[in-house]
């Protein structure tokens, strides 16, 4: 298998991946009340940008690939103690779904749980895909430095 067949599947892969959290997020976001499934949401915002972020890079370290999903959500959230994710919400509702509006430091610990989750996630599927390749006698070229 080459290295650009693998990065397409790894995309295509990873674009589904993204499309299934942000319904499961929506759909957690809008029926399920309660602040643990608000917590859920927060940590799936952030498997979602670390998928998105996996897609337009799919060669990055997945390390690396945690470390900025977790510091864009946790800028996101920090820029709610400014007022202006507030603001922006009043004239456009949709943007509260992407940017927030209240400051909660407990959501700064969704970031990370999230973060974590889909880095490991990630780690153990890729290697189970190196070892099924491997296994079928197909040569793996991993699409990320390991």
């Amino acid at each position: 298998m080459t290295l650009v067949k693998t990065t397409k599947s790894r995309r295509l892969a990873l674009s589904f991946a993204a499309t299934d959290v942000i319904i499961l997020g929506l759909v957690i976001h809008f029926f399920v009340p309660g602040d643990f499934a608000s917590l859920i949401a927060d940590a799936l915002y952030t498997v979602m940008v670390y998928l998105v972020l996996a897609v337009i890079l799919p060669r990055a370290k997945r390390v690396w690939l945690a470390l900025a999903a977790f510091s864009l959500s946790a800028v996101i959230e920090l820029s709610q103690l400014t007022g202006v994710p507030a603001q922006l919400a009043v004239s456009f509702p949709p943007s509260r779904l992407i940017f927030g509006t209240t400051f909660s430091a407990l959501d700064l610990v969704a970031y990370a749980a999230g973060a974590l989750a889909v880095f490991y996630a990630d780690t153990i599927l890729s290697a189970r895909l190196s070892a099924r390749l491997s296994a079928r006698g197909t040569q793996w070229r991993p699409t990320q430095p390991e």
